[in-house]
């Protein structure tokens, strides 16, 4: 899912598996999957085959990911394979990780998104704020409620 990821513009030249693996920028994001702190969340279709996830990952300032707010703050990473997108699968993923992160003790969550991705109206949607702005994207933090 990563590679659904990080591939959301079909009119980019697609990442690769080992391309991914090897561009330290992008790797962490699922590197040494499962450590303390990580929680994710797989939808699948009525057949079992996976067509979207929703995980997230903290990180420190020395190795920080693109939506890096604090050491404290897990970063949500969202990837829906393209024949699922626009169905509702990343709205009820995101949801479903807002609650877990909630239940987990943090108050707060973080994500990177190009304005160009469509992905952007879902997060602002889902109570995501826009915190900082680059020149192609914005980092947006949401407050979610703790259990």
């Amino acid at each position: 899912m990563l590679l659904a990821a990080v591939n959301w513009d079909p009119t980019r030249e697609a990442v690769s598996r080992d391309q991914a693996r090897e561009d330290r920028r992008t790797a962490h994001y699922v590197e040494g999957w499962v450590r303390p702190g990580d929680l994710g969340v797989v939808a699948v279709d009525p057949g079992g085959h996976p067509i979207g996830a929703v995980w997230l990952r903290l990180f420190g300032a020395d190795d920080a990911g693109y939506g890096f707010v604090a050491a404290d703050v897990p970063e949500v990473s969202l990837g829906v394979v393209p024949s699922w997108r626009g169905r509702g699968v990343g709205r009820a993923l995101m949801a479903e990780m807002a609650r877990r992160a909630g239940d987990s003790g943090f108050t707060r969550i973080c994500l990177s998104v190009e304005r160009a991705n469509r992905a952007r109206r879902l997060y602002l949607d889902e109570g995501f704020t826009t915190v900082e702005s680059g020149p192609d994207s914005d980092t947006m933090v949401k407050v979610v409620a703790v259990r």
